[in-house]
């Protein structure tokens, strides 16, 4: 069966390719989202820390032998301990600065942290096992639905929603959301301020490292793996919204997906879609889809 002249085989494998990516930019855009939507700081290292969180799991499997449930668990909390020290240590020193020593310093911390990966470990990307309770697939008849890449979507999915649900319908993300808006006032209700800023960007840094976890049974491990997707993620959020939580997750599903169907009927723009789409959208909606002008 064709559609448009295309075998739906093709079509529907490409549109989970494109819903794949999509779970990561979606997943790293969160993380963006938050961190700037709630401490006004543009996270040029995001792209380092999603490869750290790769990297996490490639050394826990191979120094200590504990797989990939282990690394979900325990990466995400040790790279967001590491944006935690980033943060009291560089970060705070600049808020009262001009945004843009913040995006200078991450920018700046991102490229040391990938050149001594790069440095340690090459450039070759290094291979990353798939757990074997998610190896092997469905067949769906017109499609094969890999386990593992099934499982990619549903889990980002649900981080997702759930860091939505936090954020905009409980009393702590109300608690943040006041901070970002008036920090003397909520620091006068007896709500440490600066904890909660700092452990807002470490759990920023930890949607990035969960990323790479996941990311690296299907992409390999390399340094540049960040590198190489950051400024797509960074063109997800301005079209979503900067500081948009809704917007980053609804932009980066679909403009995974969008993708997919630009390889499909016109694969030479596929790598250029996405950039297209930020240009119109700024020039007709410069805040974003889902943001607000300010």
């Amino acid at each position: 069966m064709d559609i448009f002249g295309i075998p739906i085989q093709a079509m529907m494998g490409q549109l989970l390719i494109g819903l794949i990516n999509g779970s990561f930019y979606a997943l790293l855009s969160l993380g963006l989202a938050v961190i700037f939507g709630l401490l006004n700081i543009i996270n040029f290292t995001h792209g380092a820390q999603y490869m750290l969180g790769a990297f996490g799991a490639y050394l826990l499997l191979n120094k200590l032998g504990l797989g990939y449930w282990w690394s979900l668990l325990l990466v995400p909390l040790l790279v967001g301990i590491t944006g935690v020290i980033i943060e009291r240590t560089m970060l705070a020193r600049l808020y009262k600065l001009d945004h843009l020593y913040g995006l200078l310093l991450t920018f700046g911390l991102g490229l040391m942290i990938q050149g001594f990966f790069r440095n340690e470990y090459g450039s070759t990307g290094l291979p990353y096992a798939i757990p074997e309770q998610l190896s092997g697939g469905y067949n769906l008849g017109f499609m094969f639905l890999p386990k593992y890449r099934g499982w990619v979507i549903l889990a980002s999915l649900v981080v997702c929603v759930g860091t939505w649900f936090v954020i905009e319908r409980t009393r702590l993300g109300g608690y943040l959301r006041a901070a970002t808006e008036n920090p003397q006032l909520v620091q006068a209700f007896g709500i440490n301020v600066p904890r909660m800023i700092t452990l807002t960007y470490g759990f920023g840094v930890a949607l990035a490292a969960l990323a790479g976890v996941m990311a690296a049974p299907i992409y390999q491990v390399s340094p540049q793996m960040g590198a190489d997707l950051i400024i797509v993620v960074f063109a997800v959020v301005v079209i979503g919204g900067m500081g948009s939580i809704m917007g980053a997750i609804v932009t980066g599903f679909g403009l995974g997906l969008i993708e997919g169907l630009t390889k499909v009927f016109y694969p030479e723009a596929s790598t250029t879609v996405i950039f297209v789409i930020m240009t119109i959208v700024l020039l007709i909606r410069p805040a974003g889809l889902f943001g607000t002008q300010k």
